[in-house]
């Protein structure tokens, strides 16, 4: 309200009955006299008397109560900022860096009792002591107090942080307790800080005589002058009371020294107005710095300019002595007068270094994550050696040398004698180096040398300065002046160990125009050296694993080719980068010079893919024993993995089932140049003619073995002599860069030529179609066919009578001697008699006898029955039974196969040797 509201209200005449009051304020309220007119003798100034005396009282009540309120808060106050700052100071010591691992340490008290005492001078309070987790201290203003227990601390060693006014011995305090914890969140001790209770009020003590006489002229002064003084404030506040006033004020210290931010006003002739404590502090103003120019104050050619430009400027940080200040300046002209500006000044020194030191961790997390992402992307253990020592070369080091022990290299578990290494990879910056090639071997014999100390310590050593270094020099003097000579100055050397056993050594090199190796390269060279630790472990784990997995899978494999004359065959089986697989092959030779070839597929890798393809491969032999046909052969290969497969599955085994695995079987017959061929899940063939032609013959497909429920069927391919015949596994035609279609037209390419025998096919296919360390293990068969002469074939037809059999005997002696096979003609007339009497006799029209001559003689006798003969132990009173144990006297091999009608008994005899039959046995079963 202003001065001229007030006159005008002060001059309204007031209600009857009532009366202003006077004194400094005039009350906007009226102050009844309870209905009494003032005596004619009760003058103004007794009235203005009483009035003054009522107002005292009013005035000396609310200075009473004041005063003695300000005794009660000071002292509350007081109790406050002494909690306060116990628990700042307890805090900012109890959760130091150092402070948990002092507490580890053998002797705490030597290292905690000096950082105590410092920390109790810098903050004001009047002890702060250490505990243990037991309440003992270990760190105390009073040294008789260390190795004494300290009551009332039980919450803080349950992790709570808590202050309190403590009553007891030493002294009555204020203090504050709080928990040292350890990294897993474990309360390792205690620190207690705080200001004894007696120090406590003294500050007030010392002021209460002041706050009494303060009092004592407030009443004085408020009796006389409050009217005036109140007035007075009225026009210079323009109308705001006490309590905006102090409102105000409080604003006005909060901004101007309570915060940590330099405020600095500068009028329009370019003199300081006013600075607050902290630009004192941050721009050391002198004590006259008020009213003096920008110029005369010294504050460095940055600031200056900033102030004397008068230009709005946001956060430009600025040196400013050893600090780096944050400029900020805004324009102003108050009141309308001269143009001014306010500048606030706000110190990022320990910002910049701590953003130097982030920015350098954040450098060396995201070198070890590069480090990370490119060691060890093979599993080839030199590799990984050479990749640690590319990461490395410039980024940490000059030059990076790793040597490894020899069983490492070899996949090997390494032994405990890691005094004899192999330089494995070397890295330079530059060409030219003095040190020790790639190969070498590095012996350390001298037990001084930084790297004897590496590995007997498990730990990385230092050399900060390899001039000074005498025991590095007592290995190799010479290279060692060599090294010098060159520049290298510096050296890290950390033993490279897994699992806590050694695996070889790294060493890192600094050289001229580098800085010498510190304390913090240590941490980022052993954590760099532990990554690629795991990684040159686990490639020599793979190393031996796979070799053992290739060396299992190559025994199971066929160790040569047998011998036959009906085919010219090339393979080949090349192991996956990743390891070994369950793709094999076979060739199997079955009578009547035919010949099987399989090709097959396990699905998954390793030790288990391996084996489980030699448990196929074993059940393939003993199914083609038999002599089934393709598909039936199969057919039992299927129900025998559904039955394995059943079995792992029935005791929770942890293998892979066979269940999807591939299967081609193959049986070329030479007489006629049939091919018969079954499938289960597998590629077909392919097909090159004689004149180059590729063709990929549509085969009857059924799905892999173990799925079950799906006849398979068998195909037949009639091939010329010299036709090729390719077999091969998926791995050949399929990888992440082509798909099947692509490498079938790559294959058909690659193989489409004439005169091209099975050996260099095979060359080529690999050359073109595989990389160097194919991702999914190949086999591949290539077969060259051939032709049984027909002369070398001698058939028969045999009409069902017994009579016949003399003259076909005959015939097929003079067959055998226009062979010139002489010698072999009784065996091959008493073979022929006993099986052509056998079909006659138990067998089904039509009767046939067939001899083929190759490397060997087969005499073949068919007939229309399925009943096959047994060799048996025939009795003495027995009529017959004695002819095929005569037949197995004579012939090397024979045995019994089934066609699609009938059934075939074949015998071979060998052309090197006669079959001396035992006389004792043909005595006996002739029961003679």
């Amino acid at each position: 309200m202003s001065g001229r509201s007030r006159r005008s209200r002060a001059r309204a005449a007031p209600p009857p009955g009532t009366r202003w009051s006077s004194g400094p304020y005039r009350s906007r309220r009226p102050w009844p006299l309870r209905g009494r007119r003032l005596s004619p003798s009760l003058s103004v100034r007794t009235l203005a008397a009483q009035v003054f005396l009522f107002q005292a009282l009013i005035m000396l009540l609310l200075v009473a109560v004041g005063a003695a309120a300000l005794v009660v808060q000071g002292r509350y106050d007081a109790e406050r900022s002494a909690e306060d700052r116990s628990l700042a100071a307890a805090e900012a010591f109890a959760h130091a860096p150092g402070t948990a691992l002092a507490l580890r340490s053998p002797d705490p008290t030597a290292l905690l009792q000096p950082q105590a005492e410092q920390a109790r001078k810098g903050s004001g309070v009047d002890f702060v002591t250490v505990l243990d987790r037991h309440g003992v201290r270990l760190a105390d203003p009073d040294p008789a107090l260390i190795g004494t227990p300290t009551q009332g601390v039980g919450r803080a060693a349950g992790g709570e942080t808590f202050t309190e006014t403590f009553h007891g011995r030493p002294a009555d305090a204020v203090r504050a307790v709080v928990p040292v914890t350890d990294a897993s969140r474990r309360v390792v001790g205690m620190v207690t800080a705080g200001i004894e209770y007696a120090n406590v009020g003294d500050v007030l003590n010392r002021q209460l005589p002041w706050l009494l006489g303060a009092a004592a002229a407030a009443l004085a002064l408020a009796t006389g002058g409050a009217a005036l003084v109140s007035r007075r404030l009225l026009r210079q506040t323009h109308g705001l009371g006490p309590v905006e006033m102090t409102r105000m004020y409080e604003h006005h210290d909060a901004v101007l020294h309570a915060v940590r931010e330099g405020v600095l006003i500068v009028g329009g002739d370019g003199c300081v107005l006013l600075a607050n404590d902290e630009a004192r502090r941050l721009l050391d103003l002198p004590a006259d710095a008020d009213r003096r120019s920008v110029r005369e104050l010294g504050l460095g050619p940055g600031p200056t300019r900033l102030l004397e430009a008068g230009e709005a400027v946001s956060d430009e940080v600025m040196p400013s002595g050893d600090r780096l200040l944050a400029v900020n300046v805004r324009p102003i002209a108050p009141y309308g007068g001269a143009q001014g500006l306010v500048a606030t000044f706000r110190d990022t020194t320990d910002l910049s270094a701590l953003s130097g030191q982030a920015e350098l961790a954040r450098g060396r997390l995201s070198f070890l994550y590069e480090a990370g992402m490119r060691i060890g992307t093979t599993l080839d253990v030199r590799r990984t050696a050479e990749e640690l020592a590319e990461v490395a070369v410039p980024r940490i080091a000059d030059f990076v040398t790793v040597e490894l022990l020899d069983a490492v290299l070899r996949g090997e578990e390494p032994t405990s004698a890691v005094h004899e290494m192999r330089r494995t990879a070397v890295r330079a910056v530059r060409a030219g180096h003095p040190l020790q090639p790639v190969g070498d071997e590095i012996r350390f014999v001298m037990a001084d040398t930084p790297m004897v100390a590496a590995l007997r310590r498990g730990k990385a050593v230092l050399v900060p300065d390899l001039h000074t270094a005498q025991d590095w020099r007592a290995q190799d003097p010479a290279g060692a002046r060599r090294a010098l000579d060159y520049g290298i100055h510096s050296m890290i050397s950390v033993p490279l160990q897994a699992r806590a056993v050694v695996l070889g050594m790294v060493n890192f090199w600094r050289g001229a125009g580098s800085p010498r190796f510190e304390e913090e390269d240590v941490a980022v060279a052993e954590e760099l050296v532990a990554r690629a630790a795991v990684a040159i472990d686990n490639a020599r784990r793979y190393s031996r694993e796979h070799a053992m997995a290739v060396t299992l899978q190559r025994s199971l494999l066929p160790l040569g080719l047998p011998e036959q004359d009906v085919l010219e065959i090339a393979s080949r089986y090349l192991p996956a980068r990743s390891g070994v697989g369950g793709d094999w092959f076979d060739v199997i030779p079955l009578p009547g010079f035919r010949v099987a070839l399989v090709v097959g597929d396990i699905v998954g890798h390793g030790m288990q893919a391996a084996v489980t393809m030699g448990r196929l491969r074993t059940a393939v032999l003993n199914f083609s024993s038999l002599d089934l046909a393709p598909d039936e052969l199969l057919g039992h290969l299927d129900e025998m993995v559904t039955r394995l497969d059943a079995q792992t599955a029935a005791a929770a085994d942890d293998r892979e089932p066979l269940t999807g695995a591939t299967c081609l079987y193959a049986v070329y017959d030479p007489v006629d140049g049939r091919c018969t061929l079954s499938r289960a899940g597998h590629l077909a063939p392919a097909v090159v003619d004689t004149q180059g032609g590729v063709v990929f013959p549509d085969l009857p497909l059924a799905p892999p073995l173990g799925v079950g429920g799906h006849p398979f069927e068998a195909g037949e391919l009639e091939l010329p002599a010299d036709s090729r015949l390719v077999l091969f596994t998926d791995g050949l035609i399929e990888n992440r860069g082509r798909d099947v279609d692509e490498g079938l037209e790559m294959l058909s390419s690659t193989i489409a030529c004439a005169d091209r025998t099975p050996e260099e096919t095979c060359r080529a296919l690999v050359e073109t179609m595989l990389p160097e360390h194919p991702r999914d293990d190949v086999a591949l068969l290539v077969a060259r066919t051939r032709r049984l002469d027909p002369s070398c074939v001698a058939t028969w037809d045999v009409p069902p009578d017994a009579t016949a059999v003399p003259r076909v005997r005959s015939e097929v002696s003079r067959r055998l001697a226009d062979w010139g096979l002489e010698d072999v003609s009784f065996a091959t007339e008493l073979i022929l008699s006993e099986l052509l009497t056998n079909a006659i006799r138990y067998g089904a029209p039509p009767v046939r006898v067939r001899l083929l001559l190759g490397r060997t003689l087969v005499c073949e006798v068919s007939d229309g029955s399925n009943t096959s003969p047994r060799l048996r132990q025939a009795a003495t009173t027995d009529e017959g039974g004695r002819g095929l144990f005569l037949v197995s006297q004579f012939a090397d091999m024979w045995g019994t196969r089934y066609a699609a009608r009938g059934k075939v008994i074949w015998a071979e005899q060998s052309l090197d040797r006669t079959v001396e039959p035992d006389p004792a046995a043909l005595f006996d079963v002739m029961g003679l």
